[in-house]
């Protein structure tokens, strides 16, 4: 039997946070409905960041409220919450619908400290030590924890990311002892040849090793200059056995955006599972269904361009 690969989605969240235009909470709740249909793993379904920093995903109490009916006990939901204030609402939000609302929460730190202090306006070492609170209340209340770690290549501000400067963030993050650490190649830069020594560095880095399985690590590429389905060969090869990506290939970097030209967004979900099932492993996604909300996904993402409300740039 093929070995299987996870699949988280992230389009409701990273595939829309960066869009120019607000797309309506109904219909994030379909396209939502729609993978979860489709069988994804995993579906990453918004963020409790500020509706000031963030308005396109300014509606994410009102979103997993919605989208509770379409949850399925195989599919993970997951949401990013970047601080302590984020993980209230999150609870809040539950403990209004009587019941959990996501499986999982996800953490966002950089191997870049430029970046890292214009997002979140820390260092690196500060914004670990914030999740330190947030991943002792998530862990009282069940969830699972994900943590982010972007620019792991390459990073807008700095140029090339050092493999040891990746694995430096794994160490400070390994005392916390998450469930996933997802490495973010966050402008798209990664080659085949690049990603390899990323990964081995981050695995040798972590200090609950006897914990750690495939599952742990999760790669999440952006397909800036086409290269991201090399660079799942590579991490397949490497050991790699969980992927984020995006239907419809939506969240483009606006790092990676210059004047008139959008750049690709993550890499598309149908891309991925393509280029899995290639390399002689299987995913449990239904590729048809897939397809119907990978055409959604586009078609809100177009509709929202051409009627604008609100502008912003989110986490990355």
């Amino acid at each position: 039997m093929a070995e299987m690969v996870r699949i988280t989605d992230v389009s409701p969240r990273d595939g829309l946070q960066n869009e120019p235009g607000f797309v309506l909470t109904s219909d994030k709740a379909r396209l939502v409905e729609l993978l979860v249909d489709a069988l994804v793993d995993e579906v990453e379904v918004t963020s409790f960041v500020s509706g000031k920093l963030v308005p396109q995903l300014g509606d994410a109490d009102e979103l997993l409220d919605t989208v509770l009916v379409f949850k399925r006990p195989d599919v993970t939901y997951s949401a990013l919450v970047p601080n302590e204030k984020g993980l209230g609402r999150l609870l809040a939000a539950s403990e209004r619908a009587g019941m959990p609302l996501v499986d999982k929460i996800a953490l966002f730190t950089a191997a870049s400290e430029t970046f890292n202090q214009k997002n979140t306006n820390a260092s690196i070492a500060q914004s670990i030590e914030r999740f330190v609170p947030v991943v002792k209340r998530a862990r009282e209340h069940g969830l699972q924890i994900r943590a982010y770690v972007s620019c792991v290549v390459e990073c807008p501000y700095e140029g090339k990311i050092e493999p040891s400067q990746v694995a430096d963030v794994v160490r400070l993050l390994s005392a916390l002892e998450p469930d996933e650490i997802d490495l973010g190649d966050t402008i798209g830069a990664a080659t085949p040849e690049s990603i390899g020594p990323v990964l081995d560095a981050a695995r040798q880095a972590n200090s609950w090793a006897e914990r750690a399985s495939a599952e742990t690590w999760v790669l999440h590429l952006h397909d800036t200059h086409g290269r991201a389905a090399d660079c799942v060969d590579a991490a397949l090869e490497a050991g790699i056995r969980s992927f984020d990506s995006s239907a419809g290939g939506l969240g483009g970097c606006p790092f990676a955006t210059g004047p008139g030209e959008r750049a690709p967004g993550n890499i598309a979900t149908r891309v991925l599972i393509e280029r899995i099932h290639a390399k002689g492993f299987e995913t449990r996604v239904n590729l048809d269904r897939l397809d119907r909300a990978s055409h959604l996904a586009r078609e809100l993402v177009d509709q929202a361009a051409e009627d604008p409300k609100f502008g912003g740039r989110g986490l990355g």
